[in-house]
């Protein structure tokens, strides 16, 4: 079974000269993958590009960057030049993130995420392969046929899409090279595989190539403190981050759970209580918390639902020292 891990910075707070000697330590440790998120903190090609200039092996992600506040063809362009200054290290990881960061930050219109997804996927793979852009098959736009006036290091970079529903879960089986679940219960991962089989039929194309890369909340800090923390983590997901984590959590069965914390987190009086409404069957299904050696064996146990690489969220709030136990604790060679 792959042992292939990888290892996701929180943008909260983001520290950059502590995440960039993380990046390092994973890069010595043999981590398959470091991946940056982007929400409104820092701007994440800068930051990959940094890291890429200290780091030599290890595969360098953009998790996830939003496909409207950049125009597809930059996000080629920007693929292709980190690409480059990586030696061929970069995993394109993109999402339609939602309407209250694309409208209330960005200042775009928030329509066709689908579609919007699909574009950018077809705008970047026909611009690195040497294609001309009015060529890509783009439906939201008439592009002229214009092409990339460099030579990328590579004609194809993987792309990852973050995806919630089933139709965009689908596309992804058509068009992309991997699915990055967040928040989505471990022991119902094959639903979403059958939905990328289905997409992949209809394209000719081999499911299995596709990679399953879900974000892990791994806490390895005993029982109780594992606990507390996945539901502080929890509660901030449904309650503080739009309505797709509430609905998604809601149709796989926790709908009294979500209401219960959508509730007493959307009042600011109220929002201290809001973790304590996390059930412990939350915590299972959505986190993998416990004593560090219960910890990885249960990351074990869980590829064997189809997981081939799971992201691993880095400790929130801990210093320096902390982070890197946690990073040479959970290491490949330790799995």
């Amino acid at each position: 079974m792959s042992s292939r891990t990888g290892l996701l910075a929180f943008w909260k707070n983001y520290d950059r000269k502590l995440y960039l000697r993380a990046a390092q330590i994973a890069d010595e440790m043999g981590y398959d993958s470091f991946w940056l998120p982007e929400a409104w903190g820092y701007e994440v090609f800068s930051l990959l590009t940094e890291i890429a200039c200290h780091t030599k092996r290890i595969k360098l992600g953009t998790g996830i960057v939003n496909v409207y506040s950049r125009t597809p063809g930059l996000l080629a362009m920007q693929a292709a030049t980190l690409d480059e200054i990586s030696d061929g290290r970069l995993i394109l990881g993109i999402g339609p993130s939602g309407a209250r960061v694309i409208e209330g930050f960005h200042g775009r219109p928030f329509q066709r995420p689908l579609t919007q997804v699909r574009d950018v996927i077809r705008v970047v793979r026909t611009l690195l392969a040497g294609g001309k852009l009015h060529e890509a098959g783009a439906e939201l736009v008439e592009y002229r046929p214009f092409e990339l006036a460099m030579k990328p290091v590579r004609r194809e970079i993987p792309i990852y899409v973050a995806a919630l529903k089933p139709k965009a879960i689908e596309s992804i089986g058509e068009l992309a090279d991997g699915w990055i679940p967040t928040f989505w219960p471990y022991d119902r991962t094959k639903e979403g595989l059958d939905l990328i089989s289905a997409g992949a039929a209809k394209a000719g194309r081999d499911p299995s190539a596709i990679t399953c890369a879900p974000f892990t909340t791994l806490l390895p800090l005993g029982a109780e403190a594992g606990a507390h923390m996945a539901r502080d983590i929890i509660s901030f997901y449904i309650g503080g981050m739009g309505d797709y984590y509430a609905e998604l959590l809601t149709g796989f069965g926790f709908g009294d759970d979500v209401k219960r914390v959508v509730e007493l987190y959307r009042d600011k009086a109220t929002r201290p209580q809001a973790a304590a409404a996390v059930s412990d069957r939350m915590i299972e299904a959505l986190t993998i918390a416990g004593d560090p050696e219960s910890c990885l064996a249960e990351l074990r146990r869980r590829r064997s639902f189809g997981i081939d690489l799971p992201i691993l969220n880095l400790p929130i709030g801990m210093p320096a020292e902390m982070v890197e136990s946690f990073i040479r604790g959970v290491a490949p060679a330790n799995l």
